[in-house]
């Protein structure tokens, strides 16, 4: 076991190895421009992630394995703005977990929690959010004797 001192050239210098040697191996077709029906459906991919709760955080081209239950999803990152809205859908079920165990509906008891759960969840994920808000980005440290 040694001790080696790496610097910021050498660090770039191997990721730009590294890129140019998984890109030998890949088909040159991937590496084409995209016809203007492909750049469109790309970036249609994004507009079709947003959902009433926030942004769908799933890959481009990929489906949504959790059959559009958002709620329930981990991969929906709530927007700040629709707090208001997820605690409504918390409080309605809150009121619906009540009515089933009142009925004796135990198996929507079962999915309402769950769901209830993703939404404190998400409610809980906004928290955290906003405890961030305030925080000061203080940029890149300065390294001596390099020019930025």
């Amino acid at each position: 076991m040694g001790y080696k001192a790496v610097y910021p050239e050498e660090v770039i210098n191997g990721h730009r190895a590294f890129i140019a040697r998984r890109r030998a191996l890949r088909p040159s077709e991937e590496y084409r421009t995209p016809t203007d029906e492909e750049w469109q459906e790309f970036l249609g991919h994004f507009e079709r992630r947003k959902v009433a709760l926030g942004a769908c955080g799933r890959s481009y081209a990929t489906p949504c394995i959790h059959e559009h239950s958002c709620l329930r999803c981990p991969l929906l990152r709530p927007d700040p703005a629709s707090r208001h809205r997820l605690e409504e859908i918390r409080n309605n079920l809150l009121a619906r977990i009540d009515e089933a165990r009142r009925e004796g509906w135990l198996g929507e008891v079962d999915g309402l929690q769950v769901s209830l759960a993703g939404a404190q969840q998400k409610l809980a994920q906004l928290d955290e959010l906003a405890t961030h808000q305030g925080t000061v980005q203080l940029g890149f440290p300065h390294i001596a004797g390099r020019v930025t």
